[in-house]
C-alpha cells in the first residue's frame, strides 16, 4: 500500500473508534491550534514576518496562481517518491527547514525534532539558532542524514569552530543561509518588545562552542563600564532566563558575569554583512562538506553562485521573515532553476503548507522542498508525535495527489503538468 493510502485509511480507521489525528490536517486549522498553544511571544516569533507580512501572504498566494492538470488512463498503481540527494537516497523530496528557539514551541526542542526526522529518514538542517547543541541533536537523530545552517559570524574564530563542529557531527552539507546578516523588520515581534537571544534562548550553538566562550569570558573580564539599568520585574526574569540557558550550574551562572556577556557577545557577532562573493572561498578552504547557499532570490546571484563553486542552491525568501513586499519564493523558482541548469540541486522553501504546494514546487523545478512552520506547530501541539503526523500528512498528499495526476514518481512531475491560473 502506498504512503497516501495507509496514512489515510490508518486516520479513517481511527476514526471509526472515535479518534481524531494526532494533530489537525487542514493547515489552516493546523495553525489555529497552534496559535491556541503558543504563548503570544511563541506565536509572534514563529508566524510571524517582515513589515505588512506581504512576503509572507504572496508566498502561499503564489502557490494558487499554478494549477494542477491530472492526466488520465496511467498505471500509478505504484508510486515512488523517493530521490537521490546529497549521495543518498532519500524516501521523499522533503527537509526540516532549520527553524531557531524551538524551546519557545515545546520544551523538547530539537530532541524531539530529530526523533521524528529519525523515524521518518528524513533530513533535518539543523539551525545556528538552535535550543539544543548540534551534537546533542546529532546524536538524536542517529545515523538519519543532517545538514548544518550556518549563519556567518563576524568573528572568524567562531565560523571555523561551527564548521569544525558541523563536519564533527557528520553533517551531509553546509547551508549557508545569505538573507539573514541582519534581522529583518518583524513587527509582531517589535510590539512585544521580544528577542529571545537576549534572553539566552536559541543560542545554544554558541554558548555550546569553545571559541565562542573565549569571546564571552574576555569580554566579562573587560566590562564595558555602562551604567547598570535600575531592575525591573521584567529584568529579573531576563536574567533567570540568561542563568537557565548557560551551561552550568543556576545559581553559579547568576553570580558570574560570563553568562550575560555571552549574550552581549552574541549580539554583537551574530552576522556580517560584509560578505561578498569572495569570501566562499574562505569556507571552501575549511571544509569538504557540500556548501549550499540558502536564500537566492535572483537568477543572477544563481549564476554567480555556480561560478563560485557553490554544490546547491535553496531558492528560499526565510519565510517572508526578512523582506517585506519581496518576490515569492515560488515566483523565484522558476528562473534560478533555468539559470542553473542541472549543473546543481536546486532546493526551495517559503509558503509550503500542503503535499499540494510540494508537488507544485518540483513541477517548477526543484529537487526537494524544505518546510518550516507547518512543522513546528505540530512540535507545539504533540511534540515529535506533532512533527512526524505533520510530515507524514504533507508525504501523504503529495502521493496521492501524484497518483491522482497521473505521475508514479518524482522525476515525472514537470511543468507540462502544471497551468497558470486564469489559462
Amino acid at each position: 500500500m502506498s504512503i497516501g493510502r495507509e496514512i489515510q485509511g490508518g486516520i479513517y480507521r481511527a476514526g471509526v473508534l472515535g479518534h481524531k489525528p494526532v494533530v489537525p490536517v487542514e493547515p489552516v486549522a493546523l495553525a489555529a491550534a497552534a496559535e491556541r498553544r503558543m504563548s503570544p511571544e511563541a506565536w509572534a516569533y514563529v508566524a510571524g514576518g517582515a513589515g505588512q507580512h506581504r512576503t509572507v501572504q504572496a508566498n502561499t498566494d503564489a502557490f494558487a496562481r499554478h494549477r494542477i492538470v491530472p492526466r488520465m488512463l496511467l498505471d500509478v498503481g505504484e508510486r515512488d517518491l523517493s530521490v537521490e540527494l546529497l549521495g543518498r537516497t532519500l524516501p521523499a523530496p522533503l527537509m526540516l527547514a532549520p527553524i531557531g528557539v524551538l524551546e519557545m514551541a515545546h520544551p523538547e526542542a530539537e530532541h524531539a525534532v530529530a526523533a521524528a526526522a529519525r523515524d521518518l529518514g528524513l533530513p533535518m538542517v539543523i539551525s545556528t539558532q538552535g535550543s539544543v547543541p548540534m551534537e546533542e541533536t546529532a546524536r538524536a537523530l542517529g545515523d538519519s542524514p543532517r545538514l548544518y545552517q550556518l549563519y556567518w559570524s563576524n568573528d572568524d574564530t567562531v565560523v571555523d569552530s561551527f564548521v569544525r563542529r558541523a563536519e564533527a557531527i557528520g553533517s551531509d552539507a553546509l547551508v549557508v543561509t545569505l538573507d539573514t546578516h541582519l534581522l529583518g523588520w518583524r513587527t509582531r515581534d517589535l510590539d512585544l518588545g521580544y528577542l529571545p537571544f537576549a534572553r539566552a534562548e536559541g543560542i545554544a550553538q554558541y554558548t555550546s562552542d569553545p571559541a565562542f566562550r573565549a569571546l564571552a569570558e574576555a569580554r566579562a573580564l573587560n566590562p564595558s563600564g555602562e551604567p547598570t539599568p535600575r531592575p525591573t520585574v521584567a529584568a529579573v526574569r531576563s536574567l533567570l532566563s540568561i542563568a537557565r540557558h548557560y551551561p552550568g550550574k543556576m545559581l553559579d551562572n547568576l553570580r558570574s558575569p560570563v553568562p550575560r556577556a555571552a549574550v552581549e557577545t552574541f549580539l554583537d557577532v551574530f552576522s556580517r554583512s560584509t560578505l561578498t562573493w569572495e569570501n566562499l572561498a574562505y569556507l571552501r578552504e575549511r571544509t569538504s562538506m557540500p556548501i549550499y547557499l540558502k536564500g537566492i532570490q535572483h537568477p543572477d546571484d544563481a549564476r554567480l553562485a555556480i561560478e563560485h563553486g557553490v554544490d546547491g542552491i535553496v531558492v528560499s525568501n526565510h519565510g517572508g521573515r526578512q523582506v517585506d513586499n519581496a518576490i515569492a519564493s515560488l515566483d523565484a523558482l522558476p528562473g534560478v532553476v533555468d539559470a542553473v541548469a542541472g549543473r546543481v540541486p536546486v532546493l526551495f522553501d517559503s509558503g509550503v503548507r500542503s503535499g499540494a504546494d510540494v508537488f507544485v514546487a518540483i513541477a517548477l523545478g526543484a529537487q526537494a522542498v524544505l518546510v518550516g512552520r507547518p512543522w513546528v506547530y505540530g512540535l507545539a501541539l504533540a511534540g515529535a508525535d506533532g512533527v512526524r503526523a505533520v510530515m507524514q500528512h504533507l508525504q501523504a498528499e503529495l502521493d496521492l495527489t501524484m497518483g491522482l495526476a497521473g505521475v508514479k514518481s518524482i522525476d515525472e512531475i514537470t511543468r507540462d503538468l502544471l497551468v497558470s491560473a486564469g489559462d
